[in-house]
């Protein structure tokens, strides 16, 4: 006997969002399961911030994911320190509420996990995957949890939907290391400005302030070295740090909570067999630079979906292989160019400046760009 049709192997924000519209699309959610190795408690705690496309609203509106504690963007500020260009891209062009949110990832999986909770979507958490081994007709997953035994599971299809950091996961058929770092950290200034995101391309990196409550999500990224000196100053200098970095535009810097710092690269090429297949994070890593990370899991998740929906089978994950090619293929080469261009001192790098320029008078290629970074290739 198979035990489910589907099993999901990590309930983040990907995975549980797969659950759910496999249920708004037919498929009976007593034949889901969500494995994760984290109580959902502990999950709805994690900090970390998130932002979320415009389009990854729409699909969280689609299970009833939404509203959650978000602060929306209205406008977003790209430029090059120290040079003359910039762009700005406002939703008032695309006659939308907003381009996009700042959340926390503990609102998104608390949000999808009531929805899978009231859906009636199994959860075995914590449990831990130790192995897996396929057959022609189900996978058969091994299972660990504490003060438990071993025990198996079979599903007609698996799903693996958790990543974890570059650096900690198994390479994949592309990988590039940046060589950089990004700490992140909330911030405060003393002239924010609301609901306006700034992306600032530095020597080392581009620096990202996200709106977020009355202050900002920082993501710094820069060279391993600076990260390890910037980590080591104290608030007071960090914050001068900052602002001679980033520049006075938002006044100055005047509170910062405690720094992280995580390495950056690229491990992409979405593995998988006949019976098997990776979304989200789990499939592609990516550099935060475009911020496309978490919104093109959702778009696997929902292409998934869709294909899964038509049944539990190898020629299901064949034909949702082939469709997401373009949309993965293209956000994977826009991030992964951004990032070697802005990681190092690029020759390019000073091109930058006319490059931005450029751009916020043609509001056509203004205007694809946001289209890409809200919705994906489509």
């Amino acid at each position: 006997m198979i035990d489910y049709d589907i099993a999901i192997c990590g309930a983040g924000p990907a995975g549980m969002a797969l659950a759910a519209l496999l249920v708004k699309r037919g498929v009976d959610a007593s034949r889901i399961v969500l494995v994760d190795a984290k109580p959902l408690e502990q999950a709805m705690q994690d900090p970390r911030t998130l932002a979320l496309s415009y389009g990854s609203r729409q699909i969280l509106e689609q299970v009833g994911a939404w509203p959650i504690h978000a602060t929306a963007i209205h406008e977003i500020h790209v430029s090059r320190r120290g040079q003359f260009g910039r762009s700005m891209i406002t939703r008032d062009e695309h006659k939308l509420p907003a381009l996009g949110y700042v959340t926390r990832y503990g609102a998104i999986v608390e949000a999808l996990g009531n929805v899978c909770n009231r859906l009636g979507i199994a959860a075995l958490r914590p449990v831990r995957v130790t192995g897996s081994d396929e057959a022609a007709d189900s996978v058969t997953l091994h299972l660990a949890s504490d003060g438990e035994g071993p025990r198996v599971l079979r599903a007609a299809v698996v799903v693996q939907a958790e990543g974890g950091l570059f650096g900690e996961q198994a390479d994949k058929a592309e990988t590039r290391d940046y060589r950089q770092s990004a700490i992140i950290a909330q911030v405060h200034s003393g002239a924010p400005v609301a609901h306006r995101a700034y992306e600032r391309f530095t020597n080392e990196g581009p620096l990202a302030l996200l709106p977020q409550d009355d202050g900002y999500s920082l993501v710094w990224c820069t060279r391993p070295e600076s990260a390890q000196a910037i980590l080591a100053l104290d608030d007071a200098a960090f914050l001068a740090k900052l602002g001679e970095t980033f520049g006075e535009r938002l006044g100055k810097f005047t509170h910062a909570t405690r720094r992280l710092a995580f390495p950056l690269g690229l491990n992409a090429g979405a593995t998988g067999s006949a019976r098997s297949v990776a979304i989200g994070n789990a499939a592609q890593t990516l550099h935060p630079v475009a911020g496309q990370g978490l919104n093109l899991g959702l778009r696997d998740a929902t292409e998934l979906a869709r294909a899964l929906a038509r049944g539990a089978t190898p020629q299901a994950l064949a034909e949702y292989a082939a469709q997401r090619q373009r949309d993965r293929k293209l956000t994977v080469r826009l991030t992964d160019t951004m990032a070697r261009i802005f990681a190092n001192e690029s020759a390019l790098q000073p091109l930058l400046g006319l490059g931005l320029a450029a751009i916020d008078v043609a509001t056509p290629a203004r205007a694809v760009l946001a289209e890409l970074m809200m919705y994906g290739r489509r």
